[in-house]
């Protein structure tokens, strides 16, 4: 039925019959038994576009470790390219690699600044934690008994928190290597205000609102729209918009400064391992693995794994797979002075926003990162550095407000209060754990505010009168 369905849109729409067509590239993928999951459900274009997604988070963070802890950008190129194409062949849904946040923020923020190696002791303690809850099966048990509401509020506080950041890298200019923002940006220049907001236009009017161009709400009587309508959206959401603006700001990183040309050297950075001491270990494990493991714990697993049903009902991934890839993933790359580094919902929320559908989309990604870092290693940090930070700004703009507007499913006020009440302390208080104690006590008061008592209640011991049969047949009958 489906297929006769396609058949007559494909008569009726020439355009969509041209877009149905199987392609011979796309054939050939999916009869390759050892990559089901890099079969293409769109176009390749649309793959291409997703997975340039996460880079608003991805390029700031990494930039800003290189700069500031001299971290290097070429292992960290090499080994996330790594990650991102065994998750894509692994999970068949476009899993980001991300910088782990609370321990990026602790190595730029705080003085005095944490070395590589106290770097790299945080990711290592922190992967060790999720390893040991994924195997013991602890993680798959917290991911059942956490209620929806809290865990929706902790995906809407990072949301907003992705956005409000947006704003702040397209408003003013930023310095990277203190993590504040400086002057208000100009309009005129090539990191302007209208290059920024042209970006942010092109990509609304390619993609609108995030929607599928097709989908409509059974529910609501809503007219089909016209073919030429149809047409016109299919062609736009057809086009690459995020790969297209991040293809754009490359190019104006070397108009704004030709001179980087000069400073980039070929050939890869030389692959050494870190020799971790104990005060590396215990500084590292205080000062910044104890904010991350909470973090890690619920934006990196149990948010990841929520939103994934969310957005592919079909490859819902479990959270021993999360927990257990975020662990191996550090337990090898940071002994090499790779970025630590997890899955995190806002770069999954961004990936799908632009296009990306299945496994495909990451694995794209690690090809273009294990190009660069085998082409030019650390010395790539100087094209990175001229990026236009108003188009990433744009480009985070876009993730946190896709991560947040998965929230709308809250069905009664009770589930929207808990979700509201872990998002502001998330936000004000600027701990995700903070936030999801308080949305669990929450939760558990309104519970046993709900909660009816077997036989005769009395409150501290005092003498309450009891409820009359009639009394209760009242209350029943108002309710």
């Amino acid at each position: 039925m489906e297929a006769d369905t396609a058949r007559r849109s494909s008569a009726a729409d020439p355009l969509l019959a041209i877009h149905s067509q199987p392609r011979w590239w796309r054939h050939r993928l999916s009869t390759l038994p050892f990559l089901p999951n890099l079969r293409l459900k769109t176009s390749i274009w649309s793959e291409l576009g997703g997975s340039v997604g996460d880079l608003g988070t991805y390029i700031p963070l990494v930039l800003a470790l290189t700069l500031v802890s001299s971290l290097d950008l070429g292992t960290t190129l090499i080994f996330t390219a790594i990650y991102n194409i065994v998750t894509g062949i692994l999970f068949g849904i476009p899993m980001p690699v991300q910088p782990m946040k609370s321990i990026a923020a602790v190595a730029i923020s705080e003085s005095p600044h944490l070395t590589v190696s106290q770097i790299a002791a945080a990711g290592i303690s922190t992967a060790s934690v999720l390893l040991f809850l994924g195997a013991t099966g602890l993680m798959s048990v917290f991911y059942r008994i956490i209620p929806l509401p809290v865990v929706r509020g902790v995906q809407l506080s990072q949301g907003l928190a992705f956005a409000f950041s947006a704003i702040k890298y397209i408003r003013y200019n930023q310095d990277f290597a203190t993590s504040k923002s400086t002057t208000s940006r100009s309009w005129l220049g090539l990191d302007g205000l209208i290059v920024a907001v042209c970006s942010l236009l092109f990509l609304i009017l390619s993609t609108g609102s995030g929607d599928d161009s097709e989908s409509r709400d059974p529910n609501l009587d809503q007219p089909r729209p016209s073919v030429s309508v149809r047409r016109r959206l299919l062609i736009l959401s057809s086009i690459p918009s995020a790969l297209l603006v991040f293809l754009f700001g490359l190019i104006l990183c070397f108009i704004r400064n030709p001179s980087i040309l000069k400073n980039l050297e070929l050939g890869p950075s030389p692959i050494k391992v870190l020799t971790i001491t104990w005060d590396d270990w215990k500084t590292g494990f205080l000062r910044a693995a104890v904010p991350q493991i909470p973090l890690s714990i619920l934006n990196s697993v149990i948010a990841v794994c929520k939103l994934s049903g969310d957005l592919f009902p079909e490859k819902e991934v479990s959270a021993f797979t999360v927990s257990v890839s975020v662990g191996a993933m550090n337990l090898v790359g940071c002994w090499f002075g790779a970025m630590p580094v997890c899955h995190g919902a806002g770069g999954l929320a961004g990936q799908y926003r632009f296009g990306g559908r299945s496994g495909a989309s990451v694995v794209f990604l690690g090809m273009g990162k294990m190009a660069l870092g085998l082409a030019f290693g650390n010395s790539f940090v100087s094209i990175l550095n001229e990026f236009p930070v108003g188009i990433l700004g744009v480009l985070l703009l876009f993730a946190g407000i896709e991560l947040a507007m998965a929230c709308r499913d809250m069905g009664t006020k009770e589930e929207s209060f808990v979700m509201l009440v872990c998002a502001s302390v998330s936000l004000t208080g600027s701990s995700a754990a903070l936030g999801f104690v308080c949305g669990i006590l929450l939760f558990v008061l309104l519970k046993l505010r709900k909660m009816e008592c077997l036989g005769n209640c009395r409150l501290f011991g005092s003498n309450q009168p009891t409820l009359t049969t009639t009394t209760k047949n009242t209350v029943e009958a108002e309710a």
